[in-house]
C-alpha cells in the first residue's frame, strides 16, 4: 500500500529534525493524525510563534522574546564574569547547575575547518567589543571537550590573554557514577590536570 501523498509530506518534514529518523518521523506523523485537530493547531501555532517572535540578545546570544534576554536584564547577576558557550542549549544546563552567578556569551558554533566554520563565522568578534568595555574581568571557556570545543577555546584564549583578562577553561573529567578502568586516556589525564585539594 502506497502512503498517503500528506502523510508522506509530514514524514519529510518530521525527518528533517535533528535526531529524528524516517521510522520515528512516520510514528510521529502518525501520532500527529491521532490528535484531536485544537491540539494540532496549538502545536502548530506553537511552533511558528516560536520561530517568529525568539530572537538573539543583542548583548550575550542567548534567545530571547524581549529586548534582553532574562539573564543580561537581571541586575543581581555579576557583571565581572562571563561564561562562553557554544548554543543557548548549553547556558540552559549551566543554569540548571545553579552554582554560577555570571553572564553568558554564546558563540552560536566552534571552529571546524572540516565544516568551513572560521573564527569570523561565530561570535568571537562581539565578545572581544564586550571585553573592551572593560567591565568583565574573567573569561570562562566552557566549549565541549571535543576537538572543535578544544580549538576554538584555545583560538580565544590566545586571543584574550592580551588583553589581561583572566582566562578559565571549565574541568573535564570522569562523570559521576564512572568506572576508572572504562575511562580514556585524555578523560583520566583531563581529570587528574583538574584536581583540586580538599
Amino acid at each position: 500500500m502506497a502512503e498517503i501523498e500528506a502523510i508522506a509530506r509530514m514524514v519529510n518534514q518530521l525527518a528533517r529534525l535533528p535526531g529524528v529518523g524516517r521510522k520515528t518521523a512516520q510514528r510521529l506523523a502518525y501520532h500527529i493524525l491521532e490528535m484531536p485537530e485544537d491540539q494540532v493547531r496549538e502545536l502548530a501555532v506553537a511552533i511558528f510563534d516560536g520561530k517568529k517572535k525568539v530572537k538573539l540578545c543583542p548583548v550575550c546570544g542567548n534567545y530571547t522574546e524581549g529586548k534582553l534576554c532574562a539573564i543580561c536584564r537581571d541586575s543581581q547577576r555579576r557583571r565581572d564574569i562571563v561564561c562562553v558557550v557554544k548554543d543557548p542549549r548549553d547556558v540552559n544546563a549551566m543554569e540548571r547547575m545553579r552554582d554560577y552567578n555570571g553572564l553568558y556569551h554564546v558563540l552560536h558554533g566552534v571552529i571546524s575547518p572540516m565544516d568551513g566554520v572560521g573564527p569570523d563565522d561565530i561570535r568571537i568578534r562581539e565578545l572581544l567589543s564586550r571585553l573592551g568595555e572593560g567591565e568583565i574581568r574573567e573569561v570562562v571557556l566552557a566549549t565541549n571537550p571535543d576537538v572543535e570545543g578544544e580549538a576554538t577555546a584555545a583560538y580565544i584564549s590566545r586571543l584574550i590573554k592580551p588583553l589581561g583578562v583572566k582566562v578559565t577553561r571549565i574541568a573535564h573529567g570522569v562523570p559521576v557514577g564512572g568506572e576508572l578502568e572504562y575511562t580514556d586516556e585524555i578523560t583520566l589525564m583531563r581529570a587528574f590536570q583538574g584536581r583540586r585539594e580538599l
